[in-house]
Formats: structure tokens, sequence, C-alpha cells
């Protein structure tokens, strides 16, 4: 409209300079009579001629410039409607309904359509929403499957008065409204493109053998080049038919690369590479297992790798005999179904060691913490840590918040004890008075940050060691300065037993710290009858040496009436799912700590006869807790995985928020259901 107002004030004034020129003449002549009165004379004869033309010329010519803006104006619009009409995008009008007001002939040809067709646009286009498209307030994009072509339909809000159309053609449209315009683009070979050049994108992998020095000291020496070719060829065989390439940079290490169009296929068969190599057995006594990682959606191919070499540490930090997919953040497991192989050789335990030393000896305080929650495995590790510091003359404190009915009469044996300091144990809130530049934070039992007791010392202190026998997740602690993560470990208390039979010579643990490193072995191998290795029973022993009681253990670890019976009410109400499951609900609401009769109860159900894994639900402070417990049948993390949680394959736990118990048994029966049916499990 401003436009238009702009256009016929110019043609107004174009056609007033010819009077505008009159009026000067005139002022001109009223001078001319002040100097002569001839000149004057015929000065007003001239005007006088000069107006009798100019009207004649105004008069006559008025109706055939006004006759041939008019026909401009006409035939500029229609060469605009049929620029429209012929326009090679399909295009159409709609009401603030969605309704068809108008199309052109392209949008009539896509839709096969009649160009008198008013009814909604999503009798057209299914994916198209009314009320999205109603309340557009400038541009919307769509995109829409229309009988096999891939199409992106833009929505553009445009206002009645700025398309000039005539109010009778279009009776039904109110002109202070809107109406919308929609093009539509056919992205069909674009996309295809787009898929095609993804698909041929390359993939970067690695593979590494896990077991196979243990495996070839398993078979005579002239049969173990044998043992080698045959996983090889395993190797080869597999990739080779995804059209990629092996290339063997160690004697159990892969470097693998091949098209991402590959790694869908790869996915749904959950790489089957995984079980085929296990079946390759010239006498070897134990079954080859493989970790894979695989790097995709970097910026580069040495992205690429770099996302792989991640993948692969994951692999292996989960305890091995599994694929791990890294896609940018997003990371996606298969397999881990094969419990670990307990490495005989204590040298990585001793190298660990030193590196701890070392650490230690450069700073002047130990800050120690556990998990949240923590469990008498998480309080023994912390206690051996502790002594570790103080054989160094180190200042060390335990972080600890809330105390569990188990750790409790540990714990007070520590208590007012002349032997350790008063500040031996401090709160979330008490640490940071005795934390500096100087402070080195060992978190013992988890490799969590979220589960730490404080995780704000992870960022508050620059050097930060890791040690842990609990599989590695997608969360984890990143800037530690050293990180001992061993799942095939039965404890953390087995592996500080370990550290300090390397950190000095000579040293000596008191009776009492003993035994609640030993208590810690106990509790998380059920009394050693789970993930129990020669190395656990080494541990053991070496605690033993060091004035750890079994009787005085035992009666640290009694359970009171109330939590005795809370484990009688939740074995007694437990379900069996699958006729393999055993789900129970735990309602400890006069149990101190609930959630350690919860883990107690699924390890307790796992003694009937038939059971494959058991699940125990507790509500403790607004949240479900779920233990996760099974022999060796079923890998329980990667199932607590799917609920945001974790552990090992037999051991293993997650937290639900805003559920209730019975829809917590409700999730875990769908997990299950649908992990069966994807041979997850």
């Amino acid at each position: 409209m401003k436009s238009k107002v702009k256009m016929n004030r110019q043609l107004k004034t174009y056609f007033q300079w010819p009077v505008y020129m009159l009026i000067v003449l005139v002022m001109m002549n009223i001078w001319a009579y002040t100097a002569s009165v001839r000149i004057g004379v015929v000065f007003s004869m001239i005007i006088v001629f000069y107006g009798i033309g100019v009207f004649t010329m105004y008069m006559k010519s008025r109706p055939y410039i006004e006759h041939e803006l008019i026909s401009f104006a006409t035939e500029y619009a229609q060469a605009q409607k049929k620029l429209v009409d012929e326009f090679k995008i399909p295009y159409a009008l709609l009401d603030t309904s969605g309704n068809i007001l108008w199309m052109n002939r392209e949008f009539s040809i896509l839709s096969k359509k009649d160009r008198r067709y008013r009814k909604s646009i999503t009798t057209i286009f299914q994916g198209v929403s009314v009320p999205e498209v109603s309340a557009l307030d400038e541009t919307l994009s769509i995109k829409e499957q229309f009988e096999g072509k891939d199409l992106r339909l833009e929505f553009q809000r445009i206002g009645i008065s700025a398309l000039r159309i005539n109010p009778k053609e279009y009776k039904d449209v109110d002109m202070k409204q809107f109406m919308i315009a929609v093009y539509i683009f056919d992205e069909t070979k674009l996309r295809s493109y787009m898929k095609k050049t993804e698909d041929e994108k390359m993939v970067a992998g690695l593979v590494y053998i896990d077991n196979y020095e243990e495996a070839l000291e398993s078979i005579e020496e002239v049969r173990r080049s044998l043992l080698g070719a045959l996983i090889d060829r395993k190797i080869n065989k597999f990739f080779s038919s995804y059209d990629g390439i092996v290339k063997k940079i160690e004697k159990d290490k892969y470097f693998i690369a091949f098209k991402y169009k590959f790694l869908p296929d790869m996915e749904r068969n959950r790489f089957s590479l995984l079980e085929d190599v296990k079946s390759v057995n010239i006498g070897n006594e134990m079954a080859i297992t493989l970790s894979i990682g695989i790097g995709i959606s970097g910026d580069s191919y040495n992205a690429n790798y770099e996302l792989a070499r991640t993948a692969i540490d994951l692999a292996l930090g989960r305890g091995g005999d599994q694929a791990v997919v890294k896609k940018g953040e997003k990371i996606s497991y298969y397999g881990g179904k094969s419990k670990q192989v307990e490495k005989n050789t204590r040298v990585k335990a001793r190298v660990k060691a030193h590196a701890l030393k070392e650490i230690l000896e450069g700073n002047d305080k130990v800050v120690i913490m556990g998990h949240q929650l923590g469990d008498v495995d998480s309080f023994g590790a912390s206690i051996g840590i502790y002594r570790v510091a103080k054989a160094l003359n180190k200042k060390a404190f335990i972080v600890i918040n809330q105390i569990t009915t188990t750790v409790r009469p540990i714990m007070n044996r520590f208590k007012d004890n002349p032997d350790y300091d008063k500040t031996m144990f401090l709160s979330s809130n008490e640490v940071f008075d005795y934390v500096d530049n100087s402070t080195v934070v060992v978190v013992v039992d988890v490799n969590r940050p979220s589960y730490t007791e404080c995780k704000e010392l992870l960022t508050k202190c620059k050097n930060i060691v890791v040690l842990d026998h609990h599989r590695q997740g997608a969360e984890v602690i990143e800037n530690a300065v050293l990180s001992y993560i061993e799942p095939y470990a039965s404890s953390s208390c087995e592996m500080v037993a370990e550290i300090l039979q390397y950190i000095q010579d000579g040293l000596k643990i008191k009776p009492v710290e003993a035994d609640a490193m030993y208590a810690g072995m106990l509790i998380d191998t059920n009394n050693f009858m789970n993930k129990t290795g020669v190395r656990t029973f080494e541990a053991a022993a070496f605690l033993k040496r060091s004035g750890a009681d079994i009787t005085r253990v035992r009666k640290l670890l009694r359970d009171d009436m109330k939590s005795y019976r809370a484990k009688a009410e939740a074995a007694n109400n437990s379900e069996l799912f699958m006729d393999s499951y055993a789900i129970s609900i735990c309602h400890g609401d006069d149990v101190e700590s609930p959630t350690v009769v919860g883990a107690q109860v699924a390890n307790e159900l796992l003694d009937i006869d038939g059971i494959k894994a058991s699940f125990v639900v507790t509500e403790y402070n607004g949240k479900l807790y779920i233990s996760a417990r099974s022999i060796d049948e079923v890998n329980v993390q990667i199932i607590m995985e799917r609920l945001g949680g974790g552990g090992h394959m037999t051991i293993a736990g997650a937290q639900l928020q805003g559920k209730n118990p019975e829809e917590g048994v409700e999730i875990i029966k769908q997990t299950l259901t649908d992990m069966i049916k994807e041979g997850a499990i």
C-alpha cells in the first residue's frame, strides 16, 4: 500500500508541474510591470497563450495517459498472474483454516487435484497439522512423504491487502485477515544423494583379542600359530563380507575400516563376530573373546579413529567381549554376555601402586570418597587408601554423608579411637575447609561422577585418582590423572589390598583396618560365592595375615530383627516372571537402610532353583533403587543400563525418579521382554 501511495504522488506531481510553472511566470510578469508597462503587457500575452496551450494539452492528453497507465497495469497484472500460474514450483494459497483457495498448474499436477479443489490441504498431505499452520507467525517448514517422493512444504503468512486481489473473486475472505502461501520443493534426489554420501563415509574401528595370551598358554606350543590363524580368518571373513578392510597392527590388535551403510546390519545382528569367534577351539581351555570399538560421525577420518579408540577403551573397561559404537556423544553397546577372565599376573597392580605412590608423595593432603549410600566395600576401600596416605605421612580425610546400617558398626570402631584423627570422617560440607591446591582426591568403588559422595570435589581439585571394579558406562570421570578400573576384580577392597602390598616395603595395616577391608570383600562376593578368583583369595589371605578376624567380621555384619523381617517379607512376596526372573518389592519403612536390605534379598533369591536373575525394587528418599543379581546366565549390567544404571555382569543396580514401586516392577518386566525379543539377553 505504501508503494502504491508513493506512485500516485509521483504521478500527481508530474501533472502539476505546468501549473507551478504558470505561477512562476505570473510572478515574473508582475515584476516586469514595475520595470516597463510595455514589456509587462507583452509578457502577459505570452502567459495567456501559454496557459491556454497547457490547459488544452492537459485536457486532450489526460484520457490517453490514463488509458495507457491502465493498459500497462492490466498487462503487468496478467503477466504476474501468468508467471505465478506457470511457476515451475508447486504453489497454492490457503485460508487460515488450511483450506485451498487457489493453486497453480504444477500444484494441480503434483496433487492430482482439479484446480477448483477447495478442501483442506490435509486431505492431500497427511503430515500437515492445521493448528500448526493456522498459528503460523511467519514461515514454517514441513517434511512430507508423498507417493514415493520426499517433499519439503514451505508455508508463509501473507497479508490479504498485500496480494491486491479482487475482493469479489474471494467473497468468503476477510480482507483484514491473512492468507497462507505454500511452496513445495521436491527433495527426493537431494536426499538420495545425501544418503548415498552418508553411506559412503568411512567407519573406523579397532578389534582387540581380550584373552590372547591366556588362550595361547592353555594349548600346546605347536598349535599356537594355528589358533592365531583361525582367529585372523574369522575376523577377516566377517569384515570382508561387508566390503571392509582389516589390518593387523599387533598380534592381538586389528584396525578395521568399512562403509557406513553396512553398520546398521552389523548392529541388527549385534556383531555376530563376537559369538562366532568363540567357536574357535583347537584344545584351548577358554573361549576366545573380542572387544570391538567403532567410531563414526567425526569431522574427519582422524576424528573417527579417535572416537574408535575411545570406544575400544570403553569396551575393555567394561570387561571385554562386546562391541561399543560411539557416534559423537551417543554410545551403543552390543554383547558383553561372557564372564570376565581373571588376569593371573599382578604386574598392572604393581605399576598402578607405584603411580599412586608418586602422586600422593607430590601432594600434602588426601581426600577419599566412595559412592552415595556407601556400602561396606566402599568403606573398606576408603580405609585401605587412608592407611596408604598415613604410611606416606600425608593428612587424610574420608568423605561420607549418610551412614548405612551395615557400615555403622565398622565405622564405630574408628570413631573415638585414639589411633585415628577426629577429622578422619567428614561430610561434603565440611571437607572444603581442608581442600587446597595440594590435595589429591581418591575415588573408590565408583567411576561415575554423579554417583560420588561429593561430585563438586572433582571440579575443585586437579589431582584425581579413580580405583574401581565396576564396568564403565557412558558417564566417566574424565580428568583423572590415574584411573585403575578392573571389572574382573571381585571388589574394590581386593584391588586396594593388592596395592597395599606394593606401596611400601614392610607396610603394616592394623587389625581394625583389615577387618573393614575383609568385610567389604565378604559382602561384594556374597561370602566368596560370587566373582571370586585366585587373586581374591590371595588378597583375603593378605588381610588375614594382617589381623582380620572372620568371627569378628561376622558379628559386625549381623542384621537387626527389623531388617531380617523385611528381608523375609520381600522374599515371601517375590513373583516369578517368565519362569526365570524373580522380582520383588522391599518395603523397608521401619528399616534404617532399606537399600541394603533390598540388595541382600536379591542375593538370596538367587538360591532358588531355576532363577537366572533377581530384581528387588526399594523406595527410599523419593527414589526407586533397583538391585539386580545373577549367577552366570544373564548379564544384569546391560539390563540396568537400559534403566540408566550399571554395575557388573552379575551385580548391578539403577535408580528411577518419579515412579512408585509397582511402576518400577512393570518397567523391569517391559525391559526384560524387549531385550529378550532383541536377543540382547
